[in-house]
């Protein structure tokens, strides 16, 4: 690994995560939620993440083991550390109260009709839901960041789609701290920090792999990769499009998402 691909894979995964400062600037300058916005910006994510999950990282996954295993070995590792990526982050997502689960569909007016709550209770549930998202961002540092440093063309684009499905988090959190501190500056602060969480993830992932990256160590990380932005896609990009009342715009968000990933990967053939 060079230097400047690291640096880069680096980028990337802090522009991804620190994106939940745009969720907390759409929160604090509008009054009205733009539902339409988001279930199309929410569907095109997932059908990124999910078109380069099935279509180019499992396979290039699938490769590369097969490479160094053989066919029969190196296929059933590549199986097996997509599911454990699924595994990995369905438990940290059962490990993290409803409650406060960032993935949950949260609008600027409900929060606002929220104001005569108690500013403490605010408070907490914005600084809860803010270590929620640090816990899913996590894993998603990790893949962002495999993604970039195997191919850049290809991390650029999972960190688009990571970036887009932050937003609704930024919303999560700044808008109850907001209204339990009256401080728009707190607010913005607490959202963008909870987006630190990804580079960190990153960054931890890269220290504990450096001494034992091998084609191997790679295949095992990019296939469990796959399987971390497929649970994503399914378990929270789309329900919460969808929670937001707008179904078929999600859908048609998805088949975008699908389109521009697929042209995308053809581009740089």
């Amino acid at each position: 690994m060079d230097t400047y691909s690291t640096l880069f894979a680096f980028g990337l995964t802090l522009f991804a995560g620190l994106s939940t400062g745009i969720g907390s600037a759409l929160a604090l300058l509008t009054k009205r939620t733009n539902t339409k916005f988001l279930s199309v910006a929410l569907g095109f994510s997932a059908g990124v993440m999910l078109y380069v999950s099935f279509v180019e990282i499992f396979f290039k996954a699938k490769d590369s083991l097969i490479e160094v295993l053989g066919v029969k070995k190196g296929t059933w590792t590549t199986a097996a550390a997509f599911f454990g990526g699924i595994f990995i982050i369905g438990l940290i997502d059962r490990l993290v109260p409803s409650f406060h689960n960032p993935h949950e569909a949260r609008r600027v007016e409900e929060m606002h009709e929220s104001t005569q709550n108690n500013d403490k209770k605010l408070l907490r549930m914005g600084l809860f839901t803010a270590l929620a998202i640090a816990i899913h961002n996590f894993p998603e540092g990790l893949a962002t960041f495999t993604a970039a440093l195997k191919d850049p063309n290809l991390g650029i684009s999972i960190a688009i789609a990571i970036a887009i499905h932050n937003i609704p988090e930024g919303i999560a959190v700044s808008v109850p701290i907001y209204y339990a501190t009256n401080s728009r500056k707190k607010a913005f602060w607490y959202s963008f920090m909870s987006g630190i969480a990804e580079p960190v993830g990153a960054f931890i992932g890269y220290l504990l792999l450096l001494k034992f990256f091998s084609d191997v160590v790679f295949g095992i990380l990019f296939a469990g990769v796959a399987g971390i932005m497929v649970f994503i896609s399914l378990d929270e990009l789309l329900p919460t499009a969808r929670e937001y009342g707008e179904a078929h715009l999600a859908i048609y968000g998805l088949v975008a998402g699908m389109i521009v990933m697929a042209v995308s990967l053809m581009l740089f053939l």
